[in-house]
């Protein structure tokens, strides 16, 4: 088996894996799931999805109770919400339930050709529905701090000043008896997380008992898939960690039915999508129920904590963080050891982690993604010479034995038994093993796949610049040039590789390098980038070593 055979099989069972995780994304086996008090409730009129109350039923005492009844704010309340601007983010909290109902990215803008147009995560706009919710439910409906209470700030407008590292957003709500509950937002320059502190100052005469809750509201899309978009072969939708296992839930798993765990420690749930993700994530010594449901075209993702009780005269925090940003690896580890499970390396993550870690390294070296790719698809090769060395060697002896091949090929080709015998007598003789390069080879293609998926989904490639008129590696090239540049290595190569015996496997190796050309035009350039390189490598090597094995041929004749 010759290189170019080993690529068309490495780009048609990269397409087919794509195709299987599509269709389990989509169609595949549920996961057993059970039906929640709060799912099955019915939805009111004009009700907004995800607005239920958490029921807190197992607080003695405390019996369920669903409440949905609010619809969307109005263009008064718009008018009123908190803008928050950090370095890196730009909220606004709504006053009333005070719930991040808006969330954008300025660093990150939808495309390279519109930077002024800044991804946006979160949205209270109907027709792109996305909202982080939060509040503490209790037994006393009158007296509850949940996501419909109205709170109030200091100011409208809060911005991270130069030289500061913090910025602290208070919202407060009072019941008016002497019940006080502050959710105080915090934020720091350069990250992407939110730090919710519920504090709660119980200055009445009698005890006070609270569950704390947070969920991601969203809206779901249609899948949308193209196999000249590898993009689009992202998951997007709720995933969950319940301390033991990472899940991804598709909506085709949420129809009519909800996911609830409970007592999960050291967990969190989260709505992710290609490069982006919101999540939420309790404290990791913290009880809490993770529960996953969908309403009409939205699905609704969050925790509930363990009740807790404060007496009078006292006071409690109720920490909870949370993350709205893109998945960079290093802050997600910061937060939580397996939040980085959200970069969606599939079956492949045990390779992936560390060729993205290597990745990353000599980036910090080079400053520059592109060289960084090829730096180290260039290391790849170089580990795996000696391996490849025999079947380059393989290669190089079967492209000797062509003319011996098609002069038997003709002598028997009306006999194929007398010809298959007369193949083999010839590989005895010559001590050529034609299947000897394909062992090695097939071990380095988990390799090849894993770098594949690190380059497609590591945000840190997302828009990133090479070289030239390369200058953003997670598009394709405006010009074609790198993949025809690809096709004509492939070409290359083809000339250093014995033609194969069968003539109508031939004539399709002949049009292989037009095939994957066509196919990595639309690819993103990063990924053409490593193919190029991992292809020019391999000519390279595979002429260093026919050029060996024919010096060796030379000094046994003499």
């Amino acid at each position: 088996m010759d290189n170019q055979r080993l690529f068309a099989w490495a780009l048609f069972g990269l397409m087919a894996l794509m195709t299987w995780q599509a269709w389990q994304d989509d169609y595949g086996p549920k996961p057993a799931a059970t039906q929640s008090p709060a799912a099955a409730a019915p939805a009111q009129p004009n009700a907004q999805p995800g607005d239920d109350l958490p029921i807190i039923g197992d607080v003695p005492g405390v019996e369920a109770t669903t409440v949905t009844d609010e619809t969307a704010p109005s263009a008064t309340e718009q008018q009123q919400f908190v803008r928050v601007v950090t370095d890196v983010l730009e909220l606004e909290i709504n006053p009333e339930g005070g719930d991040i109902v808006s969330a954008r990215l300025p660093k990150y803008p939808v495309a390279k050709d519109r930077p002024d147009e800044p991804i946006t995560l979160l949205d209270y706009a109907t027709n792109d529905f996305a909202v982080f919710r939060s509040g503490l439910t209790t037994r006393d409906k009158t007296r509850e701090p949940n996501h419909r209470a109205t709170f109030t700030a200091a100011a409208t407008d809060y911005e991270l000043g130069p030289g500061e590292q913090t910025l602290v957003v208070p919202l407060q709500w009072t019941s008016g008896d002497g019940l006080t509950v502050t959710k105080q937002f915090t934020f720091t320059r350069g990250q992407y997380r939110v730090d919710l502190d519920m504090q709660v100052s119980n200055q009445t005469g009698s005890a006070w008992d609270a569950a704390p809750y947070a969920r991601i509201v969203h809206m779901t899309e249609a899948a949308d898939r193209s196999m000249f978009d590898v993009e689009s072969y992202s998951f997007k939708g709720p995933v969950v960690y319940d301390g033991e296992k990472y899940e991804k839930h598709s909506i085709g798993d949420l129809q009519d039915r909800s996911i609830e765990i409970d007592a999960v420690q050291g967990g969190w749930v989260a709505a992710i999508e290609h490069h982006f993700l919101s999540a939420i994530i309790p404290p990791a010594d913290a009880s809490n129920r993770y529960q996953i449901g969908l309403s009409g075209s939205t699905f609704v993702a969050g925790t509930v904590g363990a009740p807790v009780t404060v007496a009078a005269g006292q006071e409690t925090s109720l920490p909870i963080t949370l993350f709205v940003g893109p998945k960079l690896q290093d802050q997600l580890e910061q937060i939580s050891p397996r939040l980085p499970l959200t970069v969606d390396y599939g079956i492949l993550t045990l390779l992936s982690d560390p060729l993205f870690w290597l990745l990353s390294t000599v980036f910090g070296f080079v400053g520059n993604w592109g060289w960084s790719i090829i730096i180290v698809t260039i290391l790849i090769k170089l580990v795996f010479y000696k391996l490849t060395e025999k079947s380059g060697r393989s290669i190089a002896k079967m492209r000797r034995l062509q003319p011996r091949l098609k002069a038997i090929q003709e002598r028997y080709k009306d006999d194929r038994q007398k010809l298959s015998q007369a193949m083999m007598d010839l590989y005895k003789r010559e001590k050529v093993n034609p299947a000897a390069g394909c062992l090695p080879i097939l071990i380095q293609m988990p390799f090849f796949l894993a770098f594949y998926w690190v380059l497609l989904e590591s945000v840190e490639m997302r828009q990133a610049p090479f070289l030239l008129w390369i200058q953003d590696l997670s598009s394709r090239d405006p010009f074609f040039i790198l993949p025809l540049l690809m096709g004509a290595a492939m070409l290359a190569q083809q000339q250093l590789n014995p033609a194969p015996t069968d003539p109508v496997q031939a004539k399709v190796m002949k049009v292989l390098p037009i095939v994957f050309t066509a196919f990595f035009a639309f690819f993103p350039a990063g990924l053409v980038l490593y193919w190029f390189t991992n292809t020019l490598l391999g000519v390279a090597q595979q002429w260093q070593i026919n050029r060996v094995v024919e010096a060796e041929e030379r000094s046994a004749k003499d």
